[in-house]
């Protein structure tokens, strides 16, 4: 008999998507889900069909074109939320539609003002209302580890005798301690005749740091699946991280002794990619993903880790994919290199239009810098457009500014076949820029947020600029990539106002 295997349920689309200030479009979150498909999640939750007619989409897209996942729809239990999950989901492969009802005192008494009965019979009337139209059903109890545990074994046995298919545990508001969880699932296990009918999942929220922990804990008392983001993204503290309890799992099978079927290579690509289009940058000492997670400083360390990688090192960066320099690129460098190039940073699956449409960004980037770097080319295909129209364009700029003088901006922007020019002064350059694209698209947005970061180092390093824009309560995000932080501002911004005009068209 083969170890067991733990499924790895991916909500990056849907919990991950609550994160502060993130809004993808339809077209980014396919994006994800395709990631997810070459990460080979086992379960990818794609939203919550009836928050909204873009979750609604981007549900449907995902159903439609992802076959090697099980695609869920979170749901309340409701008869109109799970109606509009089936809309969403009947051209899934494998559907699943996620319901959940809360049963701690607190969301009962306060969030849903219904007595312990009346949850109990929605469950059920739930479960068995999903049931028409999926076989696979997952039930949660929110706010679990808060609840009554006679209450909880209560709820999650009459749900399984309703037909669900699996049962989660919620650690919504990140409450609880390794312990408590393993004494919660054994009790569970204990108490319900029927509990090896279902697999048994865990949700963790990390409020008290404590995400990855308890969901290990969750795996050593013998649950069947995980549920968690890419960089441990989600509301408030965020997620569990998947590539942390990925990781964990896999270095240390010796301790926990189960199997994960995700492809551990393209972990570094997928959690770039989240970053890159959500806009909420890993920190430098993030645990797999981060900058530093492989650097060494430390004389000792390096002396170390340069006689014996595992001195200093559990973790083979490779395994990641994370990708180590090795040939110089440069301005003489040739398609071939490039390409091969990319293949060594795991974009194997480039169209030709895309390699090419890459290849002149780099040879552009080459004339501006002596050496391009893998974060360098990282970065120019992070900038994919994913078929976003470009209602603005910008053609160029200029500027006058500096110590005791009024930044002026002279901005031309293109629309369609015709071509805007407005000039504008500001506080300093970059808001005199955006006061000018403010003229030309006639748009009144608030600035939320702006930010820089270099992604690579030296005076000619590519900097890359991200802005969050607001209109009517709505945040948008736009990046921009270039040696000149003006004229990656410039680019941040009109790519924002893309985005918020596509993001107004789709609804």
């Amino acid at each position: 008999m083969g170890k067991r295997v733990i499924r790895i349920f991916d909500t990056t689309l849907r919990d991950g998507e609550q994160t502060p200030g993130v809004s993808l479009n339809v077209n980014e979150k396919l994006e994800i889900a395709k990631q997810l498909e070459k990460l080979k999640v086992d379960v990818i939750e794609a939203g919550f069909a009836i928050a909204s007619p873009g979750d609604f989409e981007a549900i449907k897209v995902i159903s439609e074109n992802i076959k090697d996942a099980v695609i869920v729809s979170l749901a309340r239990a409701i008869e109109k939320d799970i109606d509009r999950a089936y809309e969403a989901l009947k051209k899934a492969s494998s559907p699943r539609i996620h319901t959940f009802i809360a049963t701690s005192d607190i969301h009962m008494k306060y969030k849903l003002k219904m007595t312990e009965d009346e949850v109990l019979e929605r469950a059920v009337a739930m479960v068995k209302y999903a049931k028409k139209y999926v076989s696979d059903v997952e039930f949660s109890c929110e706010d679990a580890t808060r609840s009554r545990i006679e209450f909880l074994i209560k709820v999650f046995d009459a749900v399984i005798k309703a037909g669900a298919t699996v049962i989660n545990i919620p650690d919504t508001v990140g409450y609880t301690t390794p312990e408590e969880m393993k004494r919660i699932i054994r009790a569970i296990k204990e108490n319900i005749p029927d509990i090896d009918k279902v697999q048994i999942s865990v949700h963790c929220h990390n409020d008290l740091g404590l995400a990855v922990a308890n969901s290990l804990a969750a795996v050593e008392e013998g649950v069947h699946q995980v549920e968690c983001t890419i960089n441990g993204l989600g509301e408030r503290a965020g997620n569990a991280a998947l590539e942390e309890i990925v990781m964990a799992l896999k270095t240390r099978k010796d301790f926990y002794d189960v199997d994960v079927l995700i492809d551990t290579t393209q972990i570094y690509r997928t959690s770039k990619l989240v970053s890159s289009l959500t806009g909420v940058f890993v920190q430098p000492n993030k645990a797999i993903v981060g900058a530093n997670a492989f650097a060494h400083e430390s004389g000792i360390h390096q002396h170390g880790v340069l006689s014996e990688r595992t001195t200093y090192e559990i973790i083979d960066p490779v395994s990641i994919g994370l990708p180590k320099n090795r040939m110089v690129l440069g301005k003489h460098s040739g398609r071939h290199a490039f390409e091969e190039r990319l293949k060594e940073l795991g974009y194997t699956d480039l169209t030709r239009e895309e390699i090419d449409a890459a290849f002149e960004k780099f040879k552009v980037l080459a004339d501006k810098k002596k050496v391009v770097l893998d974060k360098d080319i990282e970065a120019l295909l992070e900038q994919k457009s994913l078929n976003i129209p470009e209602t603005y364009e910008l053609v160029r700029f200029q500027i006058i500014s500096g110590n005791g003088l009024i930044s002026t901006a002279s901005v031309r922007i293109k629309s369609g076949e015709e071509e805007f020019e407005e000039a504008a002064t500001g506080d300093g350059p970059v808001d005199a820029i955006f006061k000018a694209i403010d003229r030309i698209t006639g748009l009144q947005v608030e600035l939320d947020d702006y930010s820089i970061k270099a992604v690579t180092q030296g005076k000619d390093a590519l900097g890359e600029v991200t802005v969050r824009i607001k209109k009517d309560g709505k945040a948008f995000l736009g990046r921009g990539l270039s040696t000149d932080i003006l004229e990656a501002s410039a680019k941040a911004y009109v790519n924002a106002i893309n985005k918020m005009l596509y993001k107004i068209s789709e609804e």
